[in-house]
This record gives structure tokens, C-alpha cells and sequence, in this order.
């Protein structure tokens, strides 16, 4: 159930080029299975958010086998892609604008929950900003 909130990407330059449509960046949340603060982004923030705003939002997950496409065009499962992209703690939410380009400091962890929405409003302002420039 917590999971059709978010859905899980396929490739990232399709994704990507839906969000540029709408004017936004890409957010990409990386969760993993069990985590009780992935749920919490997920169902308490990032999941109303693409409900309520249509924000671009997708996920995908550590230590999952399933392929996609990264930027580049390149076809490796989710796990090789995280680890790519040096993360090692979720979760963990990228801003992503032009060419798969990161236009916004990393949400990292969600051990803050009391300012966790703050965070994520304060860093997607930037990254909206960042794509307008």
C-alpha cells in the first residue's frame, strides 16, 4: 500500500524529461525495504506532495535488483545506480534538473522529523530556482 504513493522509476531520462515538461526538477527518493523513515518521507511528505501538487517525484530502491536506466542512458539495476551516486544512508532525496544534473544539496536521513518538511520545502525552492536559472 505505501508504496503506490511513489512510483518506482523505470528509466531516469524519461522521467527527467516529464518533469522539465511541468517546469520542475526530478526528485528521486531512495528508500529501502523496512525502513520505518523511508515510510514516513514517503507516505507523510513526498507521496501527498506529487498527490496534492503534482510534484515529479519517483524512487527506487537500495539493494533491489530491478533494472533502470540511469542519465547516460545506461541500463544497471537500482542498487548499482545508489551506489554510483555514493549513498549510503536513506533516506535519501536527489533534486535533479537539466542532463540528470543535481541542482539542490541531498536530504539526507530522516532523523529530523520535527523539521524534515521544512528541509524538503527549503531544498526543493532551491533546486526550483536553480532550474529557472
Amino acid at each position: 500500500m505505501s508504496r503506490s504513493l511513489l512510483p518506482t522509476a523505470d528509466s531516469l531520462p524519461d522521467e527527467l524529461a516529464q518533469a522539465l515538461k511541468k517546469g520542475s526538477p526530478l526528485l528521486v527518493l531512495v528508500s529501502l525495504d523496512g525502513c520505518p523513515f523511508c515510510k514516513v518521507a514517503r507516505e507523510n511528505y513526498l507521496g501527498p506532495m506529487r498527490e496534492q501538487q503534482g510534484l515529479p517525484v519517483v524512487q527506487i530502491d537500495m539493494r533491489s535488483s530491478r533494472a533502470i536506466r540511469d542519465f547516460k542512458g545506461a541500463t544497471l539495476t537500482q542498487d548499482q545506480l545508489i551506489r554510483s551516486w555514493g549513498i549510503k544512508v536513506v533516506p535519501t532525496v536527489l533534486f535533479f534538473g537539466s542532463g540528470g544534473v543535481e541542482i539542490a544539496e541531498r536530504l539526507v536521513g530522516g532523523y529530523i522529523p520535527d523539521f524534515y518538511g521544512a528541509y524538503l520545502d527549503g531544498r526543493l525552492r532551491l533546486a526550483r530556482v536553480a532550474l529557472r536559472s
